[in-house]
């Protein structure tokens, strides 16, 4: 927007002012094919190889003012250019580094997923040998008849207990 505004004032400027050129110490204005000096019209006065000279001055003047303009926005248009490239590079970065994060959390998440699957595994599996010992040892204790009918509930109530903690641990698993 900015350099519209420039561009603006700039033309304006150029069709505004008049071009000023110097011959023989005397600095004159043209403006629109009417030469000026110190503000008043000397058109008619000067000899027509003046006129000529001072109308190809401010011709050429004008031609490299027209050039300035042109250079400066072709400037500006590659100005323009480097921006937009550099917008495009800081968004494509921005999409890796989002894209990367995003892995990241994926990885940290499968990992957890990992983790959370092992620990089940390790749950059962010790539950499993619990289970089993507290089954020989309530076996062991009643063929060497050493249990009480107080005893043997107990322990019937302990290997209850580990059975249902193994079928909890088989159906996360």
């Amino acid at each position: 927007m900015k350099y519209y505004i420039t561009l603006i004032l700039l033309v304006f400027s150029l069709l505004t002012f008049a071009q000023k050129v110097e011959k023989d110490g005397n600095t004159y204005e043209v403006k629109d094919e009417k030469i000026f000096l110190n503000g008043e019209d000397v058109t008619e006065t000067l000899s027509v190889e003046d006129k000529a000279i001072i109308l190809k001055e401010a011709t050429m003047i004008s031609e490299k003012m027209k050039a300035e303009e042109k250079a400066r926005k072709e400037k500006e248009k590659a100005e323009k250019k480097k921006e937009k490239e550099a917008n495009k590079l800081e968004k494509d970065q921005k999409k890796a580094e989002k894209a990367a994060k995003k892995a990241e959390k994926d990885r940290k998440k499968a990992e957890k997923a990992l983790k959370k699957e092992q620990k089940i595994k390790e749950n059962y599996k010790k539950a499993q040998d619990n289970l089993s010992k507290a089954q020989k040892k309530y076996d062991k204790l009643k063929k060497k008849g050493k249990l009480s009918p107080v005893d043997e509930s107990k322990w019937l109530e302990k290997i209850e207990k580990l059975t249902e903690k193994v079928a909890k641990a088989k159906q996360k698993l």
